[in-house]
């Protein structure tokens, strides 16, 4: 570094010390106040054991200036104007308080001091009387709780850019930095970015052409207009709410991670609503309440009552052990009950009210009380106290026809078991009868009384008696087939031994008979025996018929010896009568004659939902410490107070609506929360879809708009989007084409240096971001390049397992009882399928999901993220799917451009980054892949393919791990 330079350094960093001089110079002058400075602190660290809920340990209470200046059993807390003198302070450092947990931070603390010693100053009186759930006039105040507002449009300078009223907004905000939008994206690429964010896809070549080949000037609306049509769109946005929803086919819980077999109709529920455009307020009306808007019995349902019942599935999401038998049940139930309010509350609301479950907030305005109030809109469905397991909350949905057709052949099933209990029975008594010969003539009748006599009934010496008699005392329909062991070992032996005398007793008459011959004929009789008898000379006939037991066998044995073939015979009939006692075949056929005939049954099918039991109101109470064992006082079902408390319009949960069986307490809340007026409700769901177009939201922590998440960088902005998604219906499609179309939506992905040091971050949305592809669209549009993705909707999840080096992958599992790996099972074009349909098990993620980010349902997703690590690279090159997908988009390539490597390069470029390669782009392409072909001449390939193939493979996998396919600008 030269002088100058360092001398400049130097005089910039004194600069800097001087500012952050000044700046904490100015901080201690500052005025405090209670209101801004103190009660945040005192709420986090004090006010849950002085103030909260009655409590008031040692008669103190914090929630006022006033109170803590009057103190409690040891006097004022705080003597202002004296810190040195308050004894809250003395207690402080003493670490005496808080006495559990983390202890004050020293500069929360200096606050503290710096407020007392100011005079303990306050922005306004203090209320004479506040209740036991008091909200600050400043926790009313704040952004997300104030009705919304209908700002007016800005006027801008640059009208020009102004498409859509979200321009002018923004440009509002870039104007006063004198900034203004980046230039518009290429066609191709804006292309790209709106195939997917709308349907998660990439575009075909015939599609881009399409759109390129078009002039006109709404070619870039029409093409929104198709993508929004598309059925896909309800896949691609189906799955970004099924993230919020906390959507999985496993329950979670524990380690049993039961199988949930009928949540794909949730699913499928989600990706029709967004096809059909559902307006979001009924969306929502119907998967918080849709079981409340239909009549029970739920019985012979409308395909529109059918679909409300199965959006109820919505409040099915939680992770539910409840049916896996847990160690504790009454908090495997309770908390289910959390996670669901938990789960509605992060994705309608945008709240942490989970946060307040053994506490007040420490943050929010939500009371411990309100928490409950809230859970006690679900408790008539969730009821803990009566609780039901995942298994006894389904509704069947079998037709009458259907079922009584399965009540007939199950009838006909009934008497094939009924046969085949009695042959049971029967083959228990015939083995009684043949092990009871193993026990001593003079206990056979006691042992076969003590074994008839039920086994708690049985007195000891029975119980002792049976028990020097194992193969008897274990007798059961479920051990026969053990006892068919021993008859086939007996009638084995009987078998062998019939072998053996009749190959015994013929060689004793083929030796007798040999005894007779004369020495000069033996040769001819010998060779007479081995003749075949159409070909014997007239000489061996004649010494056939003069000696026949040449020709003896096991089959004439009875003409030569027949007491020795009736001994034969007797083995024979042995090995028969062992093998004729078998019964496990017997029983196997009466199994198997059950099973044919219950094939034949409808399939009875069930959704999986939330409802009420008619009749039935629990009673809610505030749990003291969020322990369901410590409850104390009731409560009745309510929304947030502090809401409430910014509403003009006033709206009151029934405890029960007499007017319909349930108690209509959902309903009543879903309808409450979409009236219209609701602050949060509209401004969290456009904040959501801004975030997936956007790449961030206006509040960039999406489920959480209270005070500890991200203030929005546009609030006026966030109001107007609000204001107008309600007043035209709650249309989430013209919400998309209204931002799509935009001018900042269409901007350039390209950054300036003007704007990196003014708005590093992009928080004035001057460009548009690089955003990476989310796991699904990755492996999608993987599977998708090579031709091979296929395209039915809807329907049972794709099934999981684990191969044979533990990663989770697209199969049909073939595991044993020990969790040894069987012989894999084909799987058929399923694996082809998106991957919304994959099935989404909590405890085996799919492998190439999981390693881009796919979430953890945890009980949901609030937002995912978007990480960079060196296994995604590893996946890429390595993985089994990568290596197979890259050998189908080659035989794509070869398919459709037959040997043509320049035709093939640039198809490869128009399916993977949807444009055109240059001229250079193709030459070093085409080299690359010519330089791969020596690497593979040498290899064993049991695929059978060329070393061309494998090469063009490798260069389409590269093309595959490539930045340029994995991002979108």
């Amino acid at each position: 570094m030269n002088g100058r330079l360092f001398l400049a350094s130097l005089f910039s960093v004194s600069v800097c010390l001087t500012s952050a001089q000044a700046a904490e110079s100015d901080k201690k002058a500052e005025t405090l106040s209670f209101e801004n400075d103190v009660r945040k602190i005192l709420k986090v660290h004090c006010l849950h054991c002085h103030g909260e809920n009655g409590e008031m340990e040692g008669s103190l209470d914090l929630r006022l200036k006033r109170f803590m200046v009057k103190g409690g059993d040891s006097g004022p807390s705080i003597v202002p104007g004296k810190s040195g003198e308050s004894e809250l302070i003395a207690r402080i450092e003493a670490k005496e308080m808080p006495p559990e947990g983390k202890h004050m931070p020293e500069e929360e603390l200096a606050i503290l001091k710096q407020w007392i010693d100011q005079g303990a100053h306050t922005l306004r009186p203090e209320p004479e009387k506040i209740g036991e759930d008091y909200l600050a006039p400043d926790d009313l105040a704040f952004w997300s709780f104030q009705p919304v507002k209908n700002y007016p449009v800005p006027k801008v300078k640059q009208s020009k850019l102004v498409k859509q009223p979200v321009d002018a907004f923004l440009l509002s905000k870039l104007e006063e930095k004198d900034l203004t939008f980046t230039a518009e994206a290429s066609k191709a690429s804006l292309a790209r970015r709106a195939f997917y964010d709308l349907i998660g896809l990439p575009p075909t070549p015939e599609e881009l052409k399409q759109f390129l080949d078009d002039k006109s000037p709404d070619a870039y609306e029409k093409l929104i207009d198709r993508l929004l049509a598309s059925p896909h769109y309800g896949e691609r946005w189906g799955r970004h709410w099924l993230d919020v929803a906390g959507y999985a086919d496993s329950e979670g819980y524990n380690n049993k991670d039961q199988e949930r077999p009928w949540a794909f109709r949730y699913r499928d529920y989600v990706i029709r609503a967004f096809n059909e455009d559902k307006p979001y307020d009924q969306f929502l009306q119907e998967q918080l309440a849709g079981d409340e808007m239909v009549k029970p019995p739920y019985h012979k349902l409308s395909p529109e009552d059918m679909q409300k019942l199965v959006a109820t599935g919505f409040l099915r999401m939680a992770p539910d052990g409840t049916g896996s038998n847990p160690a504790e049940k009454e908090v495997a139930k309770n908390q289910v009950v959390t996670d669901t309010v938990d789960i509605v509350s992060s994705s309608i609301l945008g709240m942490t009210v989970a946060c307040a479950q053994c506490h007040d907030h420490k943050y929010d305005p939500i009371p411990q009380n309100d928490y409950y109030r809230f859970r006690a809109i679900f408790e008539p469905a969730l009821d803990w106290k009566n609780w039901r397991t995942p298994a006894g909350r389904r509704i069947s949905i079998m037709s009458d026809e259907d079922r009584k057709q399965a009540n007939e052949l199950e009838k006909e099933a009934q008497k094939v078991l009924a046969e085949r209990t009695e042959l049971v029975n029967k083959f228990i008594d015939r083995t009684l009868e043949r092990e009871l010969m193993d026990v001593p003539e003079d206990k056979r009748e006691a042992a076969r009384t003590a074994y008839k006599t039920p086994g708690n009934k049985r007195t000891k010496e029975q119980a002792a008696l049976l028990k020097n008699y194992p193969r008897i005392n274990r007798l059961s329909a479920g051990s026969l087939y053990l006892y068919d062991r021993t008859l086939y070992e007996l009638s084995s032996k009987a078998t062998q031994k019939s072998k053996e005398l009749a190959r015994d007793l013929v060689a004793k008459v083929e030796k007798e008979t040999l005894a007779k011959i004369p020495e000069d004929r033996k040769a001819l009789a010998l060779a007479a025996q081995k003749a075949d008898a159409k070909k014997r000379t007239e000489e061996q006939k004649k010494i056939i018929e003069e000696f026949p037991g040449l020709l003896v066998s096991t089959t004439n044995l009875k003409d030569f010896d027949p007491e020795g073939a009736a001994q034969v015979q007797h083995f024979k009939d042995e090995a028969k009568r062992f093998n004729d006692l078998k019964t496990t075949a017997i029983l196997k056929e009466y199994s198997d004659k059950v099973a044919k005939i219950r094939d034949k049954k409808p399939k009875e099918e069930f959704i999986r939902v939330l409802t009420e039991v008619p009749g039935k109101v629990p009673k809610t109470f505030f749990f003291n410490r969020g322990d369901f064992e410590q409850p104390k006082h009731e409560l009745q079902p309510a929304g947030l107070s502090v809401v409430k408390s910014n509403l003009q319009q006033q709206v009151d949960i029934p405890v029960q609506n007499k007017d319909i069986p349930t108690t209509g307490r959902r309903l009543a809340y879903a309808k409450y929360i979409t009236n219209g007026e609701h602050p949060l409700t509209a401004r969290v769901f456009v904040n959501r879809l801004w975030l997936h177009h956007f790449g961030k939201g206006i509040v960039a922590s999406p489920t959480d708009f209270g005070k500890l998440g991200i203030p929005p960088t546009h609030r006026e902005l966030l109001d107007w989007l609000a204001h107008d998604f309600v007043a035209n219906g709650w249309k989430i499609k013209r919400l998309h084409k209204m931002l799509m179309t935009s001018s900042a939506y269409m901007q350039s992905s390209q950054r300036s240096d003007e704007y990196n040091v003014v708005d590093p971050d992009n928080l004035l949305y001057g460009h548009m971001p690089v955003r990476r592809l989310e796991a699904e669209t990755i492996r999608d549009s993987i599977i998708a390049v090579t031709g091979k993705l296929k395209n039915d909707l809807y329907g049972e999840p794709v099934p999981v397992k684990e191969d044979e080096v533990g990663q989770i992958v697209v199969g049909i599992a073939n595991v044993d009882s020990a969790g040894r790996q069987g012989k894999s099972i084909k799987m058929d074009d399923r694996q082809f399928r998106r991957s919304v349909y994959v099935a989404v098990s909590r405890s085996k993620p799919l492998a190439v999901l999981d390693m881009f980010d796919a979430p953890k349902m945890e009980p949901n997703c609030e937002k995912r993220s978007s990480s960079t690590v060196a296994p995604q690279s590893l996946l890429m090159m390595n993985s089994g799917f990568m290596v197979e997908h890259a050998e189908y988009f080659a035989e794509r390539l070869q398919k459709e451009r037959a040997g043509n490597k320049a035709e093939q390069v640039k198809l490869a470029w128009m399916l993977a980054y949807g444009k055109e390669p240059t001229e250079q782009e193709i030459k070093q392409s085409i080299e690359f892949i010519d330089s791969q072909i020596p690497q593979f001449k040498d290899q064993k390939n049991s695929a059978g393919k060329t070393p061309e193939q494998l090469a063009l493979a490798t260069f389409c996998q590269a093309l595959l791990s490539s930045n340029e396919f994995l991002y979108v600008d």
